[in-house]
């Protein structure tokens, strides 16, 4: 398969308009073309230990969830370990591909993997996702009645001729007893201004003048973070367990929520792969199940009576990698050998 189908397989997978604003997901090294992709490479972190795991095993292309170019480099030495894995990857012929937080958002992705460590339960996401662009063509939607018709044609014709205008349309309506024309139309932020600049010459289309905020549709069961209800309460410390048994994590950290103990019933659980402490606060729940959080985070939630679970970062990512393996096996038909780093591993280990 050559990098170009596989890439557009992988965005069919994933769409990267996905993942959050601040991320740098996609392709990000490139072999020079044609470039024909025999072996995916899966990892979890693109270290340089695993750079030559990827050279040893003749990897075409590989899937970094976490994104090994991050910050801009202004250069691409051989100083700096980020700058190197860059030139290995292209004396190698080796692309990069990372999708970070377009699996986090979606159904079947990373999130998804980690509720399974809680037991039986139903889970919506904590910050749904919306459909990429505006189905009706703009941000907002203006209307308004006139029964000035040949004034109408004039504002009309100058509408037209507004960049960001569509689905404009003019609708016979009766107000008040008289016999008006309904105008609607939808526009981008930057077409309002105009438009509003233009009814507002006429103060009394202006004042008849409705703009509504227009929401993008929610995706279902796709966006950041999980609530997960149990089916059945379980014991703080049964949780612990069952989260160690699914990471296969001989330790974790506990923090035990204020008045609460390891026999409280945990009903409700919110989670979030990898660094949760923005996704997870404020959210009611009986247990915080993530990566990593600040310290402070972690005393806020248990002040809150909320019980926090700690894995370490990638810990809450890694073994999903597995399963990604047969889900794009059978999403790109078996067309490809598709292998999983066995040096990839969390840098923090219990001593």
């Amino acid at each position: 398969m050559n990098l170009g189908e596989l890439v557009s397989a992988l965005n069919d997978f994933a769409s990267l308009s996905l993942a959050e604003s601040w991320d740098n997901v996609g392709l990000l090294v490139e072999p020079s073309p044609p470039h024909t992709v025999n072996t995916l490479f899966l990892t979890n972190d693109l270290t340089e230990e695993v750079m030559e795991e990827a050279v040893q095993k003749k990897a075409d292309l590989i899937l970094s969830y976490h994104p090994p170019i991050f910050t801009p480099l202004k250069r691409v030495t051989w100083k700096t370990w980020k700058e190197r894995l860059v030139v290995q990857a292209l004396e190698h012929r080796i692309g990069i591909y990372s999708p970070h937080t377009a699996y986090d958002a979606i159904p079947h992705g990373v999130n998804n993997w980690l509720t399974k460590g809680l037991g039986a339960c139903t889970s919506v996401p904590l910050h749904p996702s919306t459909v990429p662009s505006y189905p009706a063509g703009g941000t907002h939607r203006v209307e308004f009645c006139t029964a000035n018709t040949e004034h109408l044609d004039v504002v009309l014709s100058k509408i037209k001729d507004i960049q960001g205008i569509s689905c404009l349309t003019t609708l016979p309506a009766r107000v008040e007893g008289e016999e008006q024309t309904r105008v609607s139309l939808n526009c981008s932020q930057k077409a309002l201004l105009g438009v509003v600049a233009l009814l507002s010459q006429n103060s009394l289309l202006y004042h008849k003048t409705e703009i509504l905020l227009l929401q993008k549709p929610l995706l279902p069961h796709t966006g950041m973070g999980r609530l997960c209800t149990l089916s059945e309460p379980v014991s703080l410390s049964d949780i612990t367990e069952r989260i160690k048994s699914h990471l296969k994590l001989p330790h974790i950290r506990l923090a035990v929520g204020m008045g609460k103990t390891l026999d409280s019933p945990v009903k409700k659980a919110a989670l979030c792969a990898g660094s949760g402490s923005s996704v997870l606060k404020g959210m009611e729940a009986d247990l915080y199940l993530t990566g990593e959080m600040s310290h402070h985070d972690v005393l806020d939630a248990v002040a809150n009576g909320i019980s926090v679970i700690l894995c370490e970062h990638s810990n809450t990512e890694r073994g999903f990698l597995s399963e990604l393996r047969d889900m794009l096996a059978v999403h790109l038909q078996n067309k490809i050998n598709i292998i999983v780093s066995e040096k990839d591993r969390d840098p923090l280990q219990v001593a």
